[in-house]
């Protein structure tokens, strides 16, 4: 037990002074110089790195900040997805036309994308493609 909390700690300080180094030299060779600033030594680059993990990153074992949606895994799949498939054919050229007023569907020709095809997974009608 006293072994291996030894161990983990040991690799804990590993780690952190690797990540230190690697925020040292990646800043000291790069930063001055692009932006003309100043190198730092090891301590101000360890300093920088917890800065960036509380701003960016969270400490592992809990999340970067609680109320902070995540992207859903392969568990609960997509919800975009789930709520698009429970739509019927109408709701779904509806929910197009209403992002198509607010100015989605881009530029060269891809607001007619929606038009071309069927895409209504669950009847299994599929158009057919042009070499077939």
């Amino acid at each position: 037990m006293k072994k291996r909390f030894f161990i983990i700690s040991l690799f804990w300080v590993l780690a952190i002074a690797a990540f230190g180094a690697i925020v040292m030299l990646l800043w000291n060779f790069v930063v001055p110089g692009v932006l003309g600033l100043a190198t730092i030594n090891f301590w101000q680059a360890l300093a920088l790195f917890v800065l960036a993990r509380i701003f960016f990153g969270g400490f592992p074992g809990r999340g970067a900040f609680p109320g902070r949606r995540r992207i859903p895994d392969g568990k609960e799949g997509n919800p975009f997805r789930a709520k698009w498939e429970k739509m019927s054919p109408e709701e779904r050229k509806d929910f197009i036309n209403k992002r198509k007023k607010f100015g989605f569907g881009g530029p060269f020709g891809r607001d007619g994308f929606f038009n071309e095809r069927n895409f209504d997974r669950n009847n299994g009608s599929e158009t057919p493609k042009e070499n077939e």
